[in-house]
């Protein structure tokens, strides 16, 4: 069993992106898709155990890091790659999309 996504601090965020392929979800507590989303990323953090670090940023508690990863809107996705952004999703998704897009990134 896996541990749920945990939710970074602003003091968090630089040390947990900047090695291997990391997805964060950048979200807000009041945005309904975001917690619509929440099932799906438990479910990717449990299916890339191992192979990428997934976690949470609540945006009304970071807004200086929402802004400089310029997220107007959320749920926004954003997979970074030894510390570099590689990849940005805006909205919500299916799973599949998600998986996919991490998983290009593996290779």
């Amino acid at each position: 069993m896996t541990e749920i996504v945990q939710e970074l601090t602003n003091g968090e965020f630089e040390s947990f992106t900047k090695e291997g392929v990391v997805l964060i979800d950048f979200f807000a507590e009041w945005c309904m898709p975001c917690m619509m989303m929440a099932p799906i990323i438990e479910d990717l953090n449990e299916e890339f155990e191992g192979k990428a670090k997934i976690a949470k940023l609540n945006i009304d508690d970071s807004p200086e890091l929402a802004d400089k990863y310029n997220v107007s809107s959320i749920p926004t996705f954003i997979i970074f790659k030894e510390g570099k952004v590689v990849e940005q999703l805006t909205g919500s998704m299916i799973q599949d999309e998600l998986s996919e897009a991490l998983q290009k990134h593996l290779n």
